[in-house]
């Protein structure tokens, strides 16, 4: 068997679906565009650039799940994926995740983005394994905090291994396994895959694939 792993933001999506849910929070008056707009672009580019602070961002990002009732986060959600998401999802995104599907592969999407947002999401991708974020629930709702260890950076392996263990199928013991990305901030865990696969890549990451070997491809451009 084979592993096939996913990063999701601005790789099986065209656009990055944790800064969207807050931006689609602001468009329906639910967070107050003064006070959130300008915050959750700066920590977008913080993401981009390779400075972000993956707690301090987390208190920001899943404050809203915090302040909110489960059914009213649950109808947003449903108004979010019919808007925002399946727009940016293309065929070649589509066709990829199948192909890994219908070969038997172990697939996994593995983001930074919590798990309300994502989870979907995989299920659109048809994914059966998610590993993501996880928001802290107390007595039913969200608590505002972030429960174990970030999907983040390094944190992608830890909670990747974590998965795996669980699985009794340690990665080593894949005769194959894929990660598909297309940020800087994943180049740990695709250090650690034997087949790492760039897609539509920052500057950052075209670089280091061009330098190391590395396969580049895009899911929305005609040619690779």
């Amino acid at each position: 068997m084979k592993l096939a792993l996913f990063d999701l933001d601005n790789t099986l999506l065209a656009g990055d679906s944790d800064y969207e849910w807050g931006q689609f929070l602001v468009d329906r008056g639910v967070l107050a565009r003064e006070a959130y707009e300008a915050q959750n672009r700066a920590y977008y580019e913080q993401y981009a650039a390779g400075t972000l602070d993956i707690h301090e961002y987390l208190g920001f990002a899943l404050r809203p799940l915090a302040e909110h009732a489960p059914e009213d986060l649950a109808r947003w959600h449903a108004a979010f994926m019919a808007s925002r998401i399946r727009p940016m999802i293309t065929p070649r995104a589509r066709d990829l995740v199948r192909g890994h599907i219908a070969a038997g592969d172990l697939c996994a999407i593995v983001t930074a983005t919590n798990s309300f947002v994502t989870a979907p999401i995989a299920r659109e991708f048809g994914v059966p394994h998610l590993i993501a974020t996880e928001p802290e629930k107390a007595g039913g709702r969200f608590t505002g905090r972030v429960a174990g260890t970030p999907c983040f950076r390094e944190g992608k392996i830890r909670r990747v291994d974590e998965w795996l263990a669980g699985l009794g199928r340690p990665l080593a013991s894949f005769a194959e396994s894929t990660f598909y990305s297309d940020s800087h901030n994943d180049l740990p865990l695709l250090a650690r895959v034997t087949r790492p696969v760039a897609v539509d890549p920052d500057a950052q990451l075209a670089d280091e694939a061009g330098r190391r070997g590395w396969p580049v491809i895009s899911l929305r451009r005609q040619a690779s």
